[in-house]
């Protein structure tokens, strides 16, 4: 079955993912912009990748989704500050039955995305990917092309089955969550623990690892956003902090998380959907973040420096 498909934000994530959907037969259209649009109309979609290069030609490109229309997915594929100008251009491409998938780093987006155009609409799902755009057109992918996926409340839905096809037959790996707030939390409490330790220190994976003292620092975090998670009824299991560690361990020396690269580097960041969200959604659960609240205003006084 043929699907229609919009990728609203064709960088790493979606360009990737609505590249592969697009080599695979689906009928893809990307929303771009400048030099990055001229190149998608131009030439297609170039992208190289450690499983196979390809080109996604000829790449439908626009910068008006209502030169679309109507489609049975969305790949949202925005970063998180980049999120209500993208809500704002959902409507034309929304049917009776449009599904828009949420790929956002941080746990809010879906409700986000769901405020405007309601929970039916959304698919929430957290993406594994390496993945960049390398220049105008181009896309690199380095590593992953994970999409964990499910309807608001884990339905199993046609729509969802038909998505999770789509995407194994690109060539991707599809896993329909049986609890995706659970699976949206796991990855939070990865992302928000390093990636604030990370800025404040601006020091590789190896190097935070590596302290004893930095390690507990960061198992204070993560035990604070599992407080936080569990307090709003996400189902955590006890090993969950461990688990995260041990994932801490496997990660490149050199490597470096995204928020601590972007603000450093004096680019708009995610900052306030990773730990201004600990903050945030503790305050409101009542639960205490003293630990993520001091990296919160260390983190963005490092920002402000920028």
């Amino acid at each position: 079955m043929t699907l229609k498909i919009a990728v609203l934000g064709t960088g790493g994530v979606g360009g990737y993912f609505g590249g592969r959907l697009a080599k695979a037969g689906h009928e893809v259209s990307f929303v771009a912009r400048g030099e990055h649009l001229a190149a998608l109309k131009r030439g297609g979609l170039q992208v190289a990748s450690v499983v196979g290069d390809f080109v996604a030609t000829p790449a439908r490109a626009t910068d008006d989704t209502s030169e679309i229309g109507e489609v049975d997915y969305v790949v949202l594929g925005v970063k998180t500050w980049q999120l209500p100008p993208a809500i704002a251009a959902l409507k034309p491409l929304l049917g009776p039955d449009t599904a828009v998938v949420t790929t956002q780093n941080g746990v809010e987006a879906p409700q986000q995305v769901a405020d405007v155009i309601g929970r039916e609409a959304v698919l929430p799902g957290a993406v594994e990917v390496i993945a960049f755009l390398e220049g105008p057109g181009r896309i690199r992918q380095i590593g992953g092309g994970k999409l964990t996926f499910a309807e608001w409340d884990n339905r199993p839905t046609p729509r969802v089955v038909a998505l999770r096809d789509a995407l194994t037959e690109s060539g991707l790996t599809a896993v329909v969550a049986e609890d995706v707030w659970a699976a949206l939390w796991r990855k939070f409490l990865a992302l928000a623990s390093v990636g604030a330790v990370a800025t404040v220190l601006d020091a590789p994976y190896g190097a935070l690892r590596s302290r004893p003292g930095i390690r507990r620092l960061i198992e204070d975090v993560m035990t604070e956003i599992q407080q936080v998670g569990r307090a709003r009824d996400i189902a955590f299991p006890d090993d969950a902090v461990a688990a995260e560690m041990a994932f801490l361990d496997d990660l490149p020396e050199s490597g470096t998380t995204s928020l601590q690269r972007d603000i450093r580097a004096g680019r708009s960041s995610e900052l306030e959907a990773w730990t201004g969200a600990v903050v945030r959604l503790g305050r409101e659960a009542r639960v205490p973040t003293p630990v993520n609240t001091v990296l919160y205003e260390l983190a963005s006084a490092v920002a402000d420096a920028r």
